[in-house]
């Protein structure tokens, strides 16, 4: 018998909708609310390492997630040069096992629609523009409240935990559009007026692209003027580039997102209530492991909720043994990353990514 009977899940992102799907799998009834209007998320592409595509398939998502996104095995590096010269070709390790690619870029509002239909299939209820009652009222009417509401999260407040995501220094700016032939993989561009120009195929004929700078207020810029900024910026970039910056012509599909970052240092439940995903941790996008940890965070949520018959502290501190040291490896070495690249220091990228690559591709 489940250790809860009956959830809620406040958020209905890659943790929230992943771990109503496992506990309604598996015979606990859930509710899953979110404050947004309906599944449809701000944003461009998403980048799926293999641990994260690991999870998907557990979920019952694989062949959905498959079907929608794009698939590569690895990684270039691209000279800041009139030619966009290719520096390197590196093969990534498979995190997610031999079977699953190394890597998957798609659309960020395919994969919440998959998450969030697959959740209601397996029986989740799940209700769009509604906000959290009171905490203490959910503690009272639900065995757990699981918490997987995000960089803001009103669950994280209502616990009193004071640790909010901090700001890394850099800004991104992304957008959606036409996949050129020759973008096959994510290419790196280090250098230049931007930290980091790359690009992820997201399907057949579309791509994420991306430009990373020193984090400015850009608040006040119309979506025109976003464009031209954006377009500005990737004038620097050739190669694959030249193509990409001839299809940026719509102003709604480009966004900019400062970093932030932060991981609750320490178990992530109080009592009948428990913090999973960018509500527990964070970190800025320089290894795509954000959504993964989300997931993984879920999958073992459930497992042990699943497998154990009460919400004892064993069950917690395995769920702080198996989580807490992980993410926050995740969430440092993408701050150093980032802090390398603020400072113009030559660290060991390649060696940082490996060892990172290592770790999760060990089951969490």
């Amino acid at each position: 018998m489940p250790a809860v009977r009956n959830v809620l899940v406040v958020g209905g992102g890659a943790a929230g909708a992943a771990v109503a799907i496992l506990l309604a799998e598996g015979g606990v009834a859930v509710d899953l609310i979110d404050s947004k209007p309906d599944v449809a998320v701000l944003g461009s592409g998403i980048t799926l390492q293999g641990n994260a595509l690991r999870v998907l398939r557990q979920l019952g998502v694989w062949d959905e997630v498959k079907a929608e996104g794009y698939e590569f095995d690895t990684l270039g590096l691209r000279a800041p040069d009139p030619a966009g010269t290719l520096i390197a070709e590196l093969t990534d390790i498979r995190t997610g096992g031999e079977d699953l690619p190394a890597t998957l870029g798609m659309y960020r509002p395919a994969l919440a629609r998959i998450l969030i239909e697959r959740a209601s299939e397996q029986g989740a209820k799940i209700r769009f523009g509604v906000e959290a009652a009171a905490l203490d009222e959910s503690r009272a009417a639900y065995d757990l409240v699981i918490g997987a509401d995000g960089l803001r999260s009103w669950t994280r407040r209502q616990l009193g935990i004071d640790v909010e995501p901090q700001p890394v220094g850099m800004g991104i700016w992304r957008t959606f559009t036409k996949r050129p032939a020759s973008v096959t993989r994510t290419d790196l561009f280090y250098g230049g007026p931007a930290y980091i120009a790359g690009y992820c195929p997201t399907g057949e004929d579309t791509l994420y692209a991306y430009l990373v700078e020193d984090a400015r207020d850009r608040a006040g810029l119309s979506p025109e003027e976003a464009l031209a900024t954006m377009r500005e910026l990737a004038g620097a970039y050739h190669g694959p580039w030249d193509e990409i910056r001839e299809n940026l012509t719509d102003p709604a599909r480009v966004n900019y997102t400062v970093f932030e970052s932060h991981v609750i240092d320490g178990p992530w439940n109080r009592g009948n209530v428990v913090l999973i995903g960018d509500a527990a941790h964070s970190c800025p996008p320089t290894l795509a492991q954000g959504a993964a940890q989300a997931l993984e965070d879920a999958s073992v949520l459930a497992e042990l909720l699943l497998r154990d018959d009460a919400l004892t502290d064993a069950l917690w501190q395995e769920f702080t043994a198996r989580r807490l040291d992980r993410a926050k490896t995740v969430v440092e070495a993408s701050l150093q990353l980032a802090r390398w690249q603020l400072t113009h220091e030559r660290g060991d990228v390649p060696g940082l990514m490996a060892r990172v690559a290592h770790l999760v591709a060990e089951p969490a």
